[in-house]
């Protein structure tokens, strides 16, 4: 699921907004993609599950160049962390909680 800025341009802005190479999600499932940038300063959020795995990446920046590469580390996380994620309504999925609640129920239903 793409939103915000990532609705119409999908993986490929994502990508672009990243600066990937266009290898790293190979075999990935995107679960959720949010970015939103007004007045020069941006947040992204991103789930996707890879090799079994979950994987999160977060970024933001305040100036007018965007998300830089060296922002998209993905961080192994498992669905306890997602569900506390959820739970606490962090900041940082504030921009996509509902969505994120609805992915961490289908999610508990697959295990």
């Amino acid at each position: 699921m793409y939103m915000h800025d990532w609705k119409e341009t999908q993986l490929a802005g994502l990508e672009s907004d990243f600066n990937l190479q266009g290898t790293e999600l190979d075999g990935a499932e995107i679960l959720l993609a949010s970015y939103t940038y007004e007045d020069y300063s941006g947040s992204a959020y991103v789930l996707f599950r890879k090799d079994g795995k979950l994987w999160e990446v977060y970024g933001s920046h305040c100036s007018c160049y965007g998300l830089e590469e060296d922002q998209w580390e993905p961080e192994e996380t498992n669905l306890e962390n997602l569900e506390r994620l959820v739970d606490k309504a962090h900041w940082t999925v504030s921009d996509c909680h509902a969505e994120l609640v609805e992915i961490v129920r289908k999610l508990r239903a697959e295990s």
